[in-house]
């Protein structure tokens, strides 16, 4: 069974909820249900043999804790006899003994299960006589990781928390992210490190500061066991919602996981995992939600700490937080002399561009871009997101850059490597293909111009399509045809981005056109500025400020000077400007022709109908 039709046939309970349940409600009870079965499955080969070890520890009067994980097989064990199928023997009794079986669980599960306030539903579930068809009805499914793998157990929780987000008007977006874009980040994480990629034994860190229910992290975990069976990846996380947690946790506990690596919390306010930092990172925060909620900590933050914070190069405006978590991220990389770090991070395009010189976002980018960091920035396609249509991009991070690519940034625009689906998810329409993620990590991998070439046919349409490396030759046209190329990956020197804001002064006439000059103050005797004629010009920062004021300006204004205390550096990151392709108009006596033969056309239909 794939893990459509499974989620599915438990997505089935809702229907015992009808009625007593609000569709938005039906989460926090199948949720909780299907992570208990679960758990239930993986414990059920050792039961016998956890009980009896714990009859034997508490007679010897040891602490029984530890022998029990180790006969449990896993980190986490449960001491009650029972179990869901025993549960049902006794129908009178359900949620005793159910509250009792919870119980019976190690610390870190019954953590779980309190995020999920699952207690307050077995009250809810047996004062409307449901509990026990419930709990039947789970106990039927055999989700044991040898039938349901811990990779399609995983896809299954995300499949019931899309619907439930449907059926409640929410955005499943909030909750993760899609498994193809998960694995191109994860790809271009690892694509550069050959020591992870092929050393037996290797240990890395990976770090997700908005896990959700754990998706980036277990892919990642996942990706690197396939290239890389000897290696192992320590995960560590942190989440704001209760129930995305407590399957993020319960996933990582399956797995194997230390759990207390996953925090609970608000990661811009609380930071769960406070001086520590990582090998590689992953993150796809909500995109232009505000963060007023935690401003007074975050500028407490800023103000008392400075770099020595995680907020040091500046706060974007309040109405978008994203680049709060990129600056988070940033405070979490293993210093460069320890090995360094890289992360991916999925960001809409405001972060690119928003804010002018001297600006909160400006400030951060410009942090990033003169200390070197950034490596790629990659166009994804539109509607790729549950929840969003928007464009939106991955940067790459990194403070450990390999030779070839000190100095500079490289620009990818992916957005046209995709499949449309077969059905639609909220506003999902777009994938990527297997192909596409190969296409795209080579493109990063390796760090070269290369350009799009699209053969079209005589009648415009697509024939096929192939990327052209610097050096290569470019496609024949077919017969009527042509061959379109695009700019498909592009390198610039860091400094390619930034800009001086200079303000440019004009003086202030009298009546009778006379300069008006300043009485007093450091600008006495010269001539005083006319604020209503007052402008700016942002001037590159690879070009002279005089020659460009002497070119650009002089010849409109000859009378203006620059007020150089109020010029600022600013940074922006133009992306589609970069990849822009002037397409010429047709020729006028084409477009006549195909208008005379509409006219024509037209003509002889009126004529028809006058017959």
């Amino acid at each position: 069974m794939n893990h459509q039709a499974l989620s599915a046939f438990i997505w089935s309970v809702a229907d015992l909820l009808r009625g007593d349940y609000k569709p938005a409600d039906y989460g926090s009870v199948i949720l909780p249900f299907t992570v208990l079965r679960r758990l239930d499955c993986v414990l059920e080969p050792t039961k016998g043999d956890v009980l009896a070890e714990l009859e034997l520890r508490e007679k010897a009067g040891l602490d029984p804790e530890h022998f029990l994980r180790r006969k449990a097989g896993t980190s986490f064990y449960n001491t009650s006899p029972m179990d869901l199928q025993k549960l049902l023997g006794d129908p009178d009794n359900v949620a005793a003994n159910l509250t009792s079986y919870l119980q019976g669980f190690s610390p870190e599960v019954r953590d779980i299960f309190e995020k999920f306030e699952f207690h307050n539903q077995i009250d809810k579930l047996a004062r409307a006589k449901l509990l026990f068809l419930i709990t039947e009805k789970f106990a039927g499914i055999d989700l044991h990781p040898d039938v349901v793998p811990n990779s399609q157990m995983g896809l299954v929780f995300e499949e019931l928390i899309r619907k439930f987000a449907e059926a409640s008007n929410e955005t499943a977006g909030d909750h993760f992210t899609p498994r193809e874009v998960i694995s191109l980040m994860v790809n271009l994480l690892f694509v550069e490190d050959d020591d992870a990629l092929s050393k037996p034994g290797v240990v890395r860190t990976i770090y997700d500061p908005t896990a959700g229910t754990g998706g980036m992290l277990s892919v990642a975990e996942e990706h690197l066991a396939k290239l890389n069976p000897g290696a192992r990846l320590t995960i560590s996380g942190q989440e704001l919602n209760p129930e995305s947690y407590a399957i993020c946790k319960a996933d990582m506990l399956i797995k194997g996981q230390d759990v207390s690596n996953i925090a609970f919390g608000n990661t811009l306010s609380d930071d769960g995992h406070p001086g520590q930092t990582f090998d590689y990172m992953l993150a796809n925060p909500p995109f232009g939600v505000e963060w007023k909620k935690v401003e007074k900590d975050v500028r407490r933050e800023h103000e008392q700490q400075g770099y020595n914070g995680r907020f040091g190069p500046g706060l974007p405006r309040v109405s978008d937080g994203s680049l709060l978590f990129l600056m988070h991220l940033l405070s979490k990389m293993r210093p460069a002399t320890e090995g360094g770090c890289r992360f991916g991070i999925v960001l809409n395009g405001s972060p690119l561009f928003t804010g002018g010189a001297g600006s909160g976002e400006s400030e951060i980018r410009r942090y990033l871009l003169e200390n070197d960091l950034v490596e790629a920035i990659i166009a994804l396609p539109t509607d790729m997101f549950f929840n969003t249509g928007i464009a939106t991009y991955v940067w790459i991070v990194s403070n450990r850059k390999p030779a070839g690519r000190k100095g500079v940034v490289q620009l990818v625009d992916g957005s046209s490597f995709w499949r449309k689906m077969r059905k639609s998810l909220g506003s999902k329409r777009k994938e990527l293909g297997p192909e596409h993620i190969v296409q795209i990590t080579r493109l990063f991998g390796r760090a070269e111009e290369a350009q799009l070439a699209t053969v079209l046919d005589a009648e415009g349409k697509e024939v096929t399509r192939e990327i052209l490396w610097e050096g290569d030759k470019a496609p024949d046209a077919p017969e009527g045809g042509k061959v379109k190329l695009a700019p498909l990956s592009r390198l610039f020197p860091s400094s390619a981005f930034g800009y001086r804001t200079i303000t440019v002064e004009r003086p202030l006439r009298d009546e009778g056109g006379a300069l008006v000059l300043a009485g007093k103050g450091k600008n006495k005797g010269k001539p005083q500025a006319d604020t209503s004629l007052r402008d700016t010009e942002n001037v590159p920062l690879s070009e002279d400020v005089n020659a460009y004021f002497a070119r650009e300006v002089l010849p409109h204004a000859e009378d203006a000077w620059i007020d150089e205390s109020k010029t600022k550096v600013g940074y922006e990151i133009p992306f589609n400007r970069q990849f822009y392709v002037f397409e010429p108009p047709r020729p006028l006596a084409e477009i006549d022709a195909d208008l005379k033969q509409v006219t024509d056309r037209i003509k002889v239909m009126i004529e028809g109908l006058a017959a």
